[in-house]
């Protein structure tokens, strides 16, 4: 199964009215932004099309956790520099790495 660019843009829109993304003052558009990754996207997803379907969820799998803990990463790292609380989603899931893997 494929999906085009332009598609992937629209999903990643409606996904952004969940959970919006604060793009700042970056000195891009933020359609050039989503292009470029669901450009990339794409082409991660092309290259995989001769892996076996497991392999293939595993390899999204893991590329996603990946950026999910790299945004986790940044986005203390923003909270810090800033002097700025952490929200609850975020002290939450650092309340747990607290607490180890046995609690």
């Amino acid at each position: 199964m494929s999906i085009s660019q332009q598609d992937l843009e629209l999903l990643m829109q409606e996904v952004e009215k969940e959970d919006p993304i604060d793009f700042a003052d970056l000195p891009f558009d933020e359609q050039d932004l989503r292009g470029l990754v669901a450009s990339h996207l794409c082409e991660m997803a092309d290259a995989m099309e001769a892996f076996s379907e497991e392999d293939r969820r595993l390899t999204l799998l893991a590329v996603s956790a990946k950026l999910v803990l790299e945004n986790l990463v940044l986005h203390v790292q923003l909270l810090r520099r800033h002097g700025l609380p952490l929200n609850e989603q975020t002290e939450a899931l650092l309340s747990r790495l607290r607490k180890g893997p046995d609690q």
